[in-house]
Protein backbone atom coordinates (compact mmCIF):
# COMPACT_ATOMS: atom_id res chain seq x y z
CA UNK A 1 0.00 0.00 0.00
CA UNK A 2 2.85 2.38 0.76
CA UNK A 3 4.45 1.64 -2.60
CA UNK A 4 1.27 2.82 -4.30
CA UNK A 5 1.68 6.25 -2.70
CA UNK A 6 5.15 6.80 -4.20
CA UNK A 7 5.28 9.44 -6.91
CA UNK A 8 6.47 8.54 -10.38
CA UNK A 9 9.64 10.54 -9.77
CA UNK A 10 10.77 8.37 -6.88
CA UNK A 11 9.48 5.12 -8.35
CA UNK A 12 11.84 5.43 -11.30
CA UNK A 13 15.36 4.08 -11.20
CA UNK A 14 17.58 6.86 -9.82
CA UNK A 15 20.10 8.51 -12.11
CA UNK A 16 23.80 7.87 -11.49
CA UNK A 17 25.42 10.37 -9.15
CA UNK A 18 27.52 12.90 -11.14
CA UNK A 19 30.28 12.85 -8.52
CA UNK A 20 32.72 15.22 -10.21
CA UNK A 21 30.24 17.97 -11.04
CA UNK A 22 28.42 17.56 -7.75
CA UNK A 23 31.68 17.76 -5.78
CA UNK A 24 32.64 20.94 -7.61
CA UNK A 25 29.21 22.45 -6.89
CA UNK A 26 29.48 21.48 -3.21
CA UNK A 27 33.09 22.63 -2.79
CA UNK A 28 32.25 25.97 -1.10
CA UNK A 29 29.82 24.18 1.22
CA UNK A 30 32.48 21.61 2.13
CA UNK A 31 35.02 24.35 2.86
CA UNK A 32 32.57 26.21 5.09
CA UNK A 33 31.82 22.97 6.90
CA UNK A 34 35.56 22.46 7.35
CA UNK A 35 35.63 25.83 9.13
CA UNK A 36 32.77 24.74 11.34
CA UNK A 37 34.50 21.42 12.02
CA UNK A 38 37.71 23.22 12.99
CA UNK A 39 35.81 25.08 15.70
CA UNK A 40 33.89 21.98 16.78
CA UNK A 41 37.02 19.91 17.30
CA UNK A 42 38.72 22.71 19.19
CA UNK A 43 35.91 22.47 21.73
CA UNK A 44 35.59 18.70 21.80
CA UNK A 45 39.31 17.99 21.96
CA UNK A 46 40.68 20.82 24.06
CA UNK A 47 38.08 22.61 26.21
CA UNK A 48 38.25 20.20 29.19
CA UNK A 49 42.06 20.40 29.13
CA UNK A 50 41.84 24.17 28.69
CA UNK A 51 39.97 24.58 31.96
CA UNK A 52 42.17 22.02 33.66
CA UNK A 53 45.52 23.54 32.69
CA UNK A 54 44.89 27.21 31.92
CA UNK A 55 42.93 27.84 35.13
CA UNK A 56 44.51 25.11 37.24
CA UNK A 57 41.18 23.50 38.04
CA UNK A 58 40.74 19.99 39.33
CA UNK A 59 39.05 17.36 37.16
CA UNK A 60 35.63 17.84 38.75
CA UNK A 61 35.60 21.62 38.27
CA UNK A 62 36.94 21.30 34.75
CA UNK A 63 34.18 18.81 33.91
CA UNK A 64 31.48 21.11 35.30
CA UNK A 65 32.60 24.13 33.27
CA UNK A 66 33.09 22.01 30.15
CA UNK A 67 29.60 20.53 30.52
CA UNK A 68 28.16 24.06 30.61
CA UNK A 69 29.94 24.95 27.37
CA UNK A 70 28.77 21.77 25.63
CA UNK A 71 25.20 22.31 26.84
CA UNK A 72 25.22 25.73 25.19
CA UNK A 73 26.22 23.99 21.97
CA UNK A 74 23.31 21.57 22.22
CA UNK A 75 20.91 24.48 22.61
CA UNK A 76 22.54 26.18 19.63
CA UNK A 77 21.98 23.09 17.46
CA UNK A 78 18.24 23.25 18.04
CA UNK A 79 17.95 27.03 17.91
CA UNK A 80 19.66 27.24 14.52
CA UNK A 81 17.36 24.67 12.97
CA UNK A 82 14.24 26.31 14.38
CA UNK A 83 15.37 29.76 13.20
CA UNK A 84 16.20 28.47 9.72
CA UNK A 85 12.81 26.80 9.28
CA UNK A 86 11.00 29.85 10.60
CA UNK A 87 12.77 32.26 8.25
CA UNK A 88 12.21 29.98 5.25
CA UNK A 89 8.48 29.72 6.01
CA UNK A 90 8.14 33.49 6.38
CA UNK A 91 10.31 34.64 3.48
CA UNK A 92 10.79 31.66 1.14
CA UNK A 93 14.36 32.97 0.73
CA UNK A 94 16.94 30.22 1.11
CA UNK A 95 19.79 32.70 1.26
CA UNK A 96 18.29 34.33 4.33
CA UNK A 97 17.29 31.02 5.91
CA UNK A 98 20.58 29.22 5.28
CA UNK A 99 23.54 31.33 4.20
CA UNK A 100 22.80 34.42 6.27
CA UNK A 101 22.31 32.36 9.43
CA UNK A 102 25.63 30.59 8.86
CA UNK A 103 27.39 33.94 8.41
CA UNK A 104 25.68 35.38 11.49
CA UNK A 105 26.59 32.32 13.56
CA UNK A 106 30.24 32.46 12.51
CA UNK A 107 30.52 36.19 13.15
CA UNK A 108 28.92 35.97 16.59
CA UNK A 109 31.11 32.99 17.47
CA UNK A 110 34.11 35.01 16.31
CA UNK A 111 33.20 37.95 18.56
CA UNK A 112 32.84 35.81 21.67
CA UNK A 113 36.05 33.92 20.84
CA UNK A 114 37.92 37.23 20.79
CA UNK A 115 36.39 38.10 24.16
CA UNK A 116 38.05 35.01 25.67
CA UNK A 117 41.37 36.85 25.57
CA UNK A 118 39.92 39.55 27.84
CA UNK A 119 38.38 37.16 30.35
CA UNK A 120 39.59 37.90 33.88
CA UNK A 121 38.50 34.67 35.55
CA UNK A 122 37.29 31.18 34.79
CA UNK A 123 33.60 32.12 35.06
CA UNK A 124 33.84 34.87 32.44
CA UNK A 125 35.93 32.62 30.20
CA UNK A 126 33.30 29.88 30.51
CA UNK A 127 30.53 32.33 29.56
CA UNK A 128 32.47 33.52 26.50
CA UNK A 129 33.21 29.95 25.44
CA UNK A 130 29.58 28.94 25.93
CA UNK A 131 28.35 31.82 23.78
CA UNK A 132 30.99 31.14 21.12
CA UNK A 133 30.08 27.45 20.97
CA UNK A 134 26.35 28.24 20.96
CA UNK A 135 26.71 30.38 17.83
CA UNK A 136 29.10 27.93 16.16
CA UNK A 137 26.57 25.12 16.64
CA UNK A 138 23.76 27.49 15.58
CA UNK A 139 25.00 26.96 12.02
CA UNK A 140 24.42 23.19 11.99
CA UNK A 141 20.73 23.20 11.02
CA UNK A 142 21.17 25.64 8.12
CA UNK A 143 24.31 23.85 6.92
CA UNK A 144 22.70 20.40 6.74
CA UNK A 145 19.72 21.84 4.88
CA UNK A 146 21.92 23.30 2.14
CA UNK A 147 22.77 20.01 0.35
CA UNK A 148 19.04 19.23 0.17
CA UNK A 149 18.35 22.73 -1.15
CA UNK A 150 21.02 22.42 -3.82
CA UNK A 151 20.15 18.93 -5.03
CA UNK A 152 17.06 17.18 -3.64
CA UNK A 153 17.66 14.29 -6.04
CA UNK A 154 21.17 13.58 -4.72
CA UNK A 155 20.78 14.99 -1.22
CA UNK A 156 22.38 11.96 0.49
CA UNK A 157 25.48 12.05 -1.70
CA UNK A 158 25.67 15.85 -1.43
CA UNK A 159 25.45 15.66 2.36
CA UNK A 160 28.28 13.13 2.36
CA UNK A 161 30.44 15.42 0.22
CA UNK A 162 29.79 18.33 2.58
CA UNK A 163 30.55 16.21 5.62
CA UNK A 164 34.07 15.49 4.36
CA UNK A 165 34.99 18.92 5.70
CA UNK A 166 34.51 18.09 9.38
CA UNK A 167 36.61 14.87 9.50
CA UNK A 168 39.41 16.68 7.67
CA UNK A 169 39.30 19.38 10.33
CA UNK A 170 39.27 16.68 13.01
CA UNK A 171 42.53 15.30 11.59
CA UNK A 172 44.34 18.61 11.19
CA UNK A 173 43.18 20.92 13.97
CA UNK A 174 44.09 18.87 17.10
CA UNK A 175 47.61 18.35 15.70
CA UNK A 176 48.06 22.08 15.24
CA UNK A 177 46.54 22.88 18.64
CA UNK A 178 48.85 20.40 20.35
CA UNK A 179 51.91 21.72 18.53
CA UNK A 180 51.15 25.32 19.51
CA UNK A 181 50.59 24.44 23.15
CA UNK A 182 53.74 22.30 23.31
CA UNK A 183 55.83 25.11 21.86
CA UNK A 184 54.32 28.03 23.78
CA UNK A 185 52.65 26.49 26.85
CA UNK A 186 49.89 29.03 26.19
CA UNK A 187 46.42 27.50 26.06
CA UNK A 188 44.92 30.61 24.48
CA UNK A 189 46.93 30.38 21.25
CA UNK A 190 44.69 27.83 19.48
CA UNK A 191 41.89 30.38 19.61
CA UNK A 192 43.84 32.65 17.25
CA UNK A 193 43.61 30.01 14.55
CA UNK A 194 39.91 29.59 15.21
CA UNK A 195 39.36 33.32 14.76
CA UNK A 196 41.04 33.20 11.34
CA UNK A 197 39.08 30.12 10.32
CA UNK A 198 35.76 31.73 11.33
CA UNK A 199 36.60 34.79 9.25
CA UNK A 200 37.37 32.59 6.23
CA UNK A 201 34.17 30.60 6.75
CA UNK A 202 32.07 33.77 6.94
CA UNK A 203 33.46 34.95 3.62
CA UNK A 204 33.32 31.57 1.88
CA UNK A 205 29.65 31.17 2.87
CA UNK A 206 28.64 33.67 0.19
CA UNK A 207 29.74 31.15 -2.47
CA UNK A 208 27.47 28.36 -1.22
CA UNK A 209 24.39 29.65 -3.12
CA UNK A 210 21.66 27.44 -1.60
CA UNK A 211 19.06 29.11 -3.82
CA UNK A 212 20.76 27.82 -6.99
CA UNK A 213 19.66 24.23 -7.60
CA UNK A 214 22.07 21.75 -9.17
CA UNK A 215 20.71 20.30 -12.41
CA UNK A 216 21.97 17.39 -14.48
CA UNK A 217 21.27 19.25 -17.71
CA UNK A 218 23.42 22.27 -16.80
Amino acid sequence: RELETLTTKFAKKPAPVPWLRLSYRLLPVTLVYFCYGWTLWLYLAWIPSYFLHNYRLDLKESAIFSAGVFLAGVVGDTAGGVASDSILRKTGDRNKARRDLVVAGFVCSLVFTIMIFFARNVASAALCLSAAFFFSEFTIGPMWAIPMDITPEFSGSASGIMNIGSPLAAIVSPLIFGYLIDKTNNWNYPFFGTILVLICGSIMAFWMKPEKEFRLST
